[in-house]
């Protein structure tokens, strides 16, 4: 359907659609009037300068493709700003949206037929005091923007106003009550006597939509709340709050009697820090017929809450901090007829409620509260799905046992800081008749619990049964838990921060067979006292084990059991013992870190293994004979007394992409010798036994793009290391090369270099001028003082040649590697 509408799109725009794909004419950019193209992690300046000659063009945007790029990071030169948007005087439509962009340009001022800007989720701080002619400004998730132009009321259509998520913005500019065609204002902050007044609401009749209105403390008569006209105006979500402890109770509830909006078009609900002692009648009336969350926060002088209940659409309903608050009763009538999703936090005076029926609710959460508060709900939210509760004063076992009575249809139960509980219940075969649908449990931080079971079933009964829907189970910090007797149904177990466990176990199925077969998953991290696992050798369905600083910890012995464990992670276990020979013929992930015991690697035969990492294991001396034919990357590093290193076997490691490398200073000084895989991409290596200025041709292999060299002490510059460089690389990482002095030449011939990182090069002084207008990224973290000098700020001698380069990062303090073969790990 996609590629349908596509080139229905194309055959509609005829002459004026192309695609940017190297193949434009540029003689033929003047007739374009629209275009957007792709949202790479680097924007170049290169790839745009041609749109100069572009004159005609109303609408530049960057479109994302494929999967969800929320969390990545963008970078876009900063000529584009400067010198790209002057050349476009007819730009109506600008999204800059998600680049990491500091600063915004007076030039973009300039457009004076801009109506639409997208600085959305940038890191600008503010912006240009002439941007006379937008209709649309969308600063959303700018959480470092601090000041909006003095000169917004000579604004002179603005229509969409949007600046969610700006923390650090405190005001704003005076007169935007003038601008009578707004019809998007997501966040008011009330001023004062010298800022926005909520009188100046009154005149923007057209707002709509969602709406914040902070500060409200500093109205100082409800009738001004009133003159706001909240109810004439179509909101759909909104947000009052007042600035915490700083009001009067009579005032703030006058005020927010005043501040009723349109019921009928009312979704959300939000109130904050308001000091009244009760809620005015309009929260709660049957009449919003649409709302379907409400949220009460930080209402500390609250004795009690509207009737909420009513509501005949609400879904969603969250109490937060209402300290006074003492009492919830629905006076006998059933209500929350379509409520689906409950949580109360940080109410420690809560003590009666007394609901009837909550026929709807799936999702309940309580949160510091009294232990009665939970009683009464769980009887009143019998469908209850997911339950997790945290910190409930007076929850002690003989409570607890009360409450799971009524746990019958909870599929997940997450229970957190209940200091109280000592047994989770009397016994997996009493919690078996209750917990019938239970499949995910997750218990941390409670620092009083012994066991799941007051009476724990020993390994040697038969427990098939027991428990029988539970797949995950997740104990956490746990300090006093010696024991754990896990169900046979769980299919993932996850035991971190318990420090006296000492013993965990499944029950057997039959009187001949082992218990555990349907694990899948395990995950033990932090448990000193912890020797072993009976019956994990029964566990033929794991696929992934991760073991990490457990230093008592027996672990080999029985893993060639284990034949269909994809996934090996041991780390910090220093009882770990030699690594034995095995035949795993599924596992694709092995990484072992911080065993000492370790002295050599035996001969593996691991043949779809794609990923080998072993770190930090200081007795290691040896590999052994490696079959690996399908490993993709290894990693190697801080093995201190490794003394032999199988370069001999790279060339026959076919399938071998990324390799490291590090920190091993008694290698063999024949390594590296220039025997590399053939489909090498990725390398790093440094402060091996051999200096890198001794190192000769080492015959690369045309794939490789990615090049990290680190800890040599002699070299002054790369004239004499240049061919440790293939011109194939993209990327080079220089650190740790104490004397080197000079970056202008042994690099020449890396046309396709496209970032370059130096960092801990004390008397570095230059960068390979021939080489920076292909970069995309330049890094000087840290510890290169000469060439932050001569690059940092517009004024420095670098920046005329570096301000093109769409990611610059100097001295940042800090190293960061944004190496392939770290995101693998």
């Amino acid at each position: 359907m996609h590629d349908l509408m596509n080139d229905l799109a194309t055959f509609v725009a005829g002459e004026f659609f192309s695609r940017d794909d190297n193949r434009m004419a540029t003689e033929d950019l003047a007739r374009y009037r629209h275009m957007s193209f792709i949202r790479d992690k680097y924007v170049a300046y290169h790839k745009f300068e041609d749109f100069k000659r572009a004159k005609g063009l109303r609408t530049l945007l960057p479109v994302n493709v494929g999967v969800d790029q929320s969390w990545d990071k963008f970078y876009l030169s900063s000529k584009i700003l400067a010198d790209l948007l002057p050349e476009l005087p007819l730009l109506r439509v600008l999204c800059l949206s998600r680049f990491i962009i500091s600063e915004v340009p007076n030039s973009i001022g300039s457009l004076k037929h801009l109506r639409y800007l997208n600085l959305s989720h940038t890191n600008i701080q503010e912006l240009p005091d002439n941007l006379y002619n937008l209709q649309t400004l969308i600063v959303s998730g700018c959480k470092s923007l601090t000041n909006l132009p003095k000169s917004f009321f000579k604004l002179k259509r603005p229509r969409h106003f949007d600046i969610r998520n700006t923390p650090l913005l405190k005001k704003l500019p005076l007169g935007i009550g003038e601008l009578k065609s707004l019809q998007t204002l997501t966040r008011i902050i009330i001023g004062g006597n010298s800022g926005f007044a909520i009188t100046e609401l009154k005149g923007l009749k057209d707002l709509h939509g969602e709406i914040s209105i902070e500060g409200l403390n500093k109205v100082q008569s409800s009738i001004h709340a009133r003159q706001a006209n909240l109810y004439l105006k179509e909101i759909s979500k909104l947000e009052l709050k007042w600035d915490d402890g700083s009001g009067s109770e009579t005032l703030e509830t006058e005020v927010l009697n005043e501040l009723k909006p349109r019921n009928d078009k009312l979704k959300m609900l939000e109130v904050e820090c308001y000091e009244g002692i009760e809620f005015p009648n309009w929260v709660g009336d049957p009449s919003f017929n649409r709302l379907v969350h409400v949220s009460l926060r930080t209402c500390r002088k609250c004795t009690s809450i509207p009737p909420l209940g009513r509501l005949p659409s609400l879904e969603i309903l969250r109490f937060e901090d209402m300290s006074s608050w003492e009492v919830w009763s629905t006076n006998g009538e059933v209500m929350f007829p379509c409520l689906r999703e409950l949580q109360i936090k940080k109410c420690p005076n809560l003590i009666d409620v007394s609901l009837e029926a909550l026929p709807s609710l799936r999702v309940l959460t309580i949160i510091e509260c009294c232990e009665s508060v939970l009683r009464s709900l769980v009887q009143a939210a019998s469908s209850t799905t997911k339950l997790k509760i945290r910190s409930i004063l007076g929850l002690t076992d003989e409570v607890w046992r009360g409450v799971i009575e009524y746990l019958g249809a909870v599929e997940e139960l997450s229970i957190q800081h209940c200091d109280e509980i000592r047994y989770m219940w009397e016994s997996n075969t009493e919690a078996s008749k209750v917990l019938v649908y239970l499949k995910e449990l997750k218990v941390s931080e409670c620092k009083k619990l012994v066991s799941l079971g007051e009476k724990e079933e020993d390994e040697d009964n038969i427990g098939s049964n027991l428990l029988s829907s539970l797949r995950i189970l997740d104990v956490k910090e746990c300090k006093s838990m010696e024991l754990l007797c896990c169900p046979n149904s769980i299919e993932r177990l996850v035991i971190e921060w318990c420090s006296s466990v000492r013993h965990v176990s499944f029950p057997r199925t039959t009187t001949t067979g082992g218990g555990g077969e349907n694990l899948k998953s395990l995950t033990i991290h932090v448990c000193e006292n912890l020797k072993s696992i009976n019956q994990l050798s029964n566990s033929t369905h794991l696929t992934s084990l991760s073991i990490t600083y457990c230093q008592n910890m027996e672990l080999f012995f029985d893993l060639h059991q284990l034949s269909n464990l994809t996934s090996l992670y041991i780390q910090g276990c220093k009882s770990t013992g030699s690594f034995p020979d095995f035949e795993l013929s599924n596992l694709t992930r092995l990484f072992i870190s911080g065993c000492e015991s370790i002295e050599s690697f035996p001969n593996l035969q691991l043949p779809n293994l794609a990923h080998l990492g072993i770190t930090g294991c200081k007795n290691m001396k040896a590999f052994g004979n490696l079959q690996l034919p399908n490993l993709i990357s290894w990693w190697i590093e801080d093995c201190e007394n490794l003394e032999s290193f199988p370069d001999l076997q790279l060339s026959n490691l076919t399938m071998l992409q990324h390799m490291r490398i590090t920190t091993c200073p008694m290698t063999d000084a024949s390594f590296p010798r220039g025997l590399w895989p053939p489909k090498l991409v990725t390398l790093e290596v440094g402060g091996l036994k051999k200096p890198i200025s001794e190192w000769g041709n080492q015959n690369f292999p045309a794939s490789l793009v990615h090049l990290t060299l680190h800890n040599e002490p002699d070299v002054r510059n790369f004239s004499q290391l240049s061919h440790l460089f293939p011109p194939s690389l993209t990327s080079l990482h220089i650190g740790k090369f104490d004397k080197l002095e000079s970056l202008s030449t042994g690099l020449q011939h890396l046309t396709s270099l496209q970032h370059l990182t130096i960092y801990n090069c004390p008397k570095v002084n230059d960068l390979p001028e021939t080489l920076l207008p292909s970069l995309l990224s330049l890094r000087i973290p840290f510890g290169c003082p000469k060439l932050k000098e001569r690059c940092e700020g517009r004024g420095s001698h670098y920046w005329p040649r570096i301000s093109h380069i769409p990611k610059i990062e100097i001295d940042l303090g800090y190293f960061y590697t944004e190496d392939p073969l770290i995101s693998i790990w």
